[in-house]
C-alpha cells in the first residue's frame, strides 16, 4: 500500500556549527528528519549512457531491508534520479537516530560498485511532518492526532483511531444540528475514509 511519522529530529541550533549541504560520508540536515549523505567530492554531470543504466532501486530496498531485519526499523521508500542520486527513506517503530543512518549507508555503500556506476546515497529518516506512505507508520500513530487532507480538497485535523489496507478512521468534532437546539453543536463524529480518497496523511503536532 502507498498512500502518503516521525522520526528522529534534530535541531538547528544542534547542528549551527556547520553549513548546510551534502559532504563526502557526511549528514545533511536540511529537513526535519535525520540524513546521512555519502558522496563523491565531484560528480560529473550523467550523460545518455549513465541515464541508461540508472540503479536499480529494488536492491536498494532488498539491501536496506537485510541489514534492517530483526530490528523495529523499515524501509519507507527509495528514490534514484537519472543521474544516480539515491535517497533511502527509512522510519522506526519507535524512533532512528543519525548513527543508524551513518550505517546502513555504509553497508550499502559497501555492496554497490562506485567504480561502475557512479552515485551518491543518501540514507535519512522520515521527519515530522512527512507524508505517511507505509501502513506502518499509520499504525504507530493510532490515537494520535493526524492531518488528512482528502483529494477533493477538505482538509481534517483528527485522531487516527484505526488504519488497515483499505482505509483510516478518523474521528474529529463537527458543526451539526442538534435537536431542541438552536445553534449548530459541536459533537465528535467517526468517519472512515478509503485511501482512493485520500491525498495525504501526516502527523500533527500543535505546538501552541
Amino acid at each position: 500500500m502507498s498512500t502518503g511519522a516521525r522520526g528522529a529530529r534534530e535541531t538547528g541550533e544542534q547542528r549551527t556549527a556547520r553549513p548546510k549541504g551534502r559532504w563526502t560520508g557526511g549528514w545533511k540536515t536540511d529537513g526535519p528528519g535525520n540524513r546521512w549523505t555519502g558522496r563523491p567530492a565531484e560528480k560529473p554531470k550523467p550523460n545518455e549512457a549513465q541515464q541508461e543504466t540508472m540503479i536499480d532501486t529494488q536492491k536498494i530496498i532488498a539491501l536496506a531491508e537485510s541489514r534492517l531485519a530483526g530490528t523495529d526499523m523499515f524501509v519507507v521508500s527509495c528514490t534514484c534520479t537519472a543521474g544516480n542520486d539515491i535517497e533511502l527513506l527509512i522510519d522506526s517503530d519507535t524512533s532512528v537516530d543519525i548513527d543508524t543512518c551513518a550505517d546502513l549507508n555504509r553497508a550499502i555503500e559497501e555492496v554497490l560498485d562506485r567504480d561502475n556506476e557512479d552515485f551518491s546515497l543518501t540514507v535519512a529518516s522520515a521527519g515530522i511532518g512527512s507524508e505517511l506512505k507505509q501502513l506502518r507508520q499509520y499504525r504507530k500513530l493510532i490515537g494520535r492526532s493526524v492531518e488528512v487532507l482528502l483529494l477533493n480538497g477538505t482538509k481534517i485535523l483528527a485522531r487516527l483511531d484505526a488504519a488497515d489496507d483499505q482505509g483510516i478512521t478518523l474521528s474529529y468534532e463537527e458543526k451539526q444540528a442538534v435537536e431542541g437546539k438552536k445553534r449548530k453543536q459541536s459533537v465528535t463524529v467517526s468517519r472512515t475514509y478509503p485511501f482512493t480518497e485520500v491525498k495525504y496523511t501526516k502527523e500533527y503536532l500543535d505546538f501552541k
